[in-house]
């Protein structure tokens, strides 16, 4: 397991599911935590439930806020520095989904969409790469295997992820010659509370939840659904010494659900 004492490593949409999996692997690895959400309650519970993982509960500062807010974002980062001096690691994992036909999709929703899952990693990397410069750290985003495979009834999520892989790619090449490393982690299904949440899939109806989920697992080759834990070790991986070779990679952990499509 790698160690990240020392190291600052900033998460967004650190309150549940996917993040607090990633938050609790950086923590018992050692590392500063800086952890955004919406959701102050949680928040601060993936804080404590970190601290119990062994580091000072003073290397773990939580921001709650929208993302969306552009002075939250740049408080955000402006406070990680000014707090621990440096950043190490940008993790841009927030995001949602609607589910719907792309056609009944409203506006809002489809701005909501792409603003979460697009736009606020692209504003997020922005003020984050100046500090990664100086710490030759790198950017790890968080995407989907649905950005690279198209599933019926969630059109603008897999273009918001089909559009963040192309970002990290690009992004991959811009900053490469500053020694700032930029991948992709692209889950398959996962279960965490984004099933059942207000604006997430299928809207809480149990039942439907549980064929949804019944269905992606016996359609994945390892026979179940992912974990945060799964998606969280490779998430390390990329950030860590031991991918120092590795730049503008789409990693994709997905049960290898992928080589099943046509």
């Amino acid at each position: 397991m790698a160690n990240f004492a020392g190291r600052v490593v900033l998460i967004t949409g650190a309150s549940a599911g996917l993040g607090e999996g990633t938050a609790l692997h950086f923590a018992k690895q050692g590392a500063k935590l800086a952890l955004t959400g919406r959701e102050k309650t949680r928040l601060d519970d993936v804080a404590k439930r970190c601290s119990e993982c062994g580091i000072p509960a003073d290397n773990i500062r939580t921001h709650c806020g929208d993302l969306t807010d552009a002075a939250f974002r740049k408080a955000t980062i402006e406070k990680t520095v000014a707090k621990f001096a440096r950043l190490d690691v940008l993790v841009n994992n927030a995001g949602l989904v609607f589910p719907g036909e792309s056609m009944g999709m409203s506006e809002p929703q489809y701005d909501q969409t792409m603003d979460l899952n697009m736009k606020v990693p692209f504003l997020m990397s922005q003020l984050a790469v100046p500090h990664l410069e100086k710490t030759q750290g790198n950017i790890v985003n968080i995407s989907s295997l649905f950005g690279a495979r198209a599933m019926a009834m969630t059109g603008i999520y897999c273009v918001s992820k089909a559009a963040l892989d192309m970002f990290t790619q690009c992004l991959a090449l811009e900053l490469a010659p500053k020694k700032v490393r930029v991948n992709s982690v692209n889950p398959g299904t996962v279960a965490t509370p984004i099933f059942g949440r207000e604006g997430s899939v299928l809207h809480g109806k149990d039942d439907e939840i549980k064929k949804f989920l019944e269905e992606q697992a016996n359609a994945t080759p390892l026979g179940r659904l992912g974990t945060p834990q799964d998606v969280a070790g490779a998430i390390g991986y990329l950030a860590s010494d031991a991918a120092s070779y590795v730049t503008g990679q789409i990693l994709l952990v997905d049960g290898g659900r992928s080589c099943t499509f046509k």
